[in-house]
């Protein structure tokens, strides 16, 4: 659900930062992100999919609302980048990421920012990136002109994991088909239910949850707010459709309980099953169905030299 037709954007980025500063001590757990081989084989996915070529090194990078570092990190293990700036509006965000960053021995800055207003200077960037965060700022058009304003010419944009219009109504029906069956799932698994909000960092902030969301997509609108602020070559390709209803219904069962009671079998059920999915939708489906009826779409350009 997205927040409300009336809010404010001031009221829309206090909501975003307040959500994501109490959800950033448990959101690498909830989401099931990783820094090993397996989250740089899924980001170096994602990335060469956009590109439809081979990676380049990129010099300096920028990552708009990048969260506990999922991307930026990830790509530098993978020597993608040599030089990174991770950006969020969440200080508890930022200080996840400069954790994260420590603990895999890189050094990456970190910068608490809004991503409409980027502190940063002209043509200072090779590469422009984020995940899952453009359906969470409430002025796109003037974000992308940031974006654009901070890349050096013959840069790259890549945005990837945001939610399309039809994607996400379709999705509604495994997660909540989940969500009625977990009483029963629970049971089955011997686990306990978990209270509200123990992943977001407590009820009152799971409550938050509901109402960060800004934006679903259809194509014609990230090729519209990319191309107005003077982006070339603009591309727009949907991804995943069968993972993400197997993965939105897993996730919904797996969150109703304790975490610890969730048996080890399981998860790699749901493990293996979605990369399994992910396969399927990769191999058979992307290129052929239109990109709205995905759940995911991902977006990129280049600035014209």
């Amino acid at each position: 659900m997205p927040s409300p037709a009336t809010a404010t954007p001031e009221e829309i980025r206090d909501v975003n930062t307040r959500y994501h500063d109490g959800a950033a001590s448990q959101y690498d757990a909830k989401w099931g992100i990783d820094f090993g081989p397996i989250g740089q084989h899924q980001v170096l996915g994602k990335l060469g999919k956009a590109l439809g070529r081979d990676l380049p090194v990129f010099g300096r990078s920028l990552e708009i609302g990048a969260g506990t570092g999922y991307f930026t990190l990830n790509l530098m293990q993978a020597g993608v980048i040599r030089e990174a700036v991770c950006s969020d509006i969440s200080v508890g965000m930022m200080q996840t990421c400069a954790s994260n960053a420590a603990r895999l021995g890189l050094e990456v800055e970190t910068v608490v920012t809004d991503a409409e207003r980027l502190p940063f200077p002209d043509e200072s960037f090779d590469l422009v990136l984020g995940h899952a965060v453009l359906h969470h700022l409430p002025d796109l058009d003037q974000a992308f002109r940031e974006f654009f304003r901070v890349l050096k010419p013959g840069g790259t944009l890549y945005f990837a994991g945001e939610p399309s219009a039809i994607g996400d109504r379709i999705a509604a029906y495994p997660k909540r088909g989940a969500t009625r069956m977990a009483p029963l799932w629970r049971r089955i698994m011997r686990a306990r239910k978990a209270p509200d909000g123990h992943t977001d960092g407590g009820a009152e902030n799971h409550r938050l949850e509901s109402v960060v969301d800004v934006h679903a997509f259809v194509p014609e609108d990230l090729r519209g707010h990319a191309g107005r602020a003077g982006f070339a070559g603009v591309k727009v390709r949907g991804e995943e459709l069968l993972a993400n209803w197997f993965g939105w219904a897993n996730r919904a069962l797996e969150s109703s309980a304790e975490q610890e009671d969730v048996p080890w079998l399981w998860r790699q059920y749901a493990y293996r099953g979605y990369l399994a999915f992910q396969a399927v939708d990769r191999s058979l489906l992307e290129s052929r169905l239109p990109p709205q009826i995905f759940y995911n779409l991902i977006v990129s350009a280049t600035k014209p030299t």
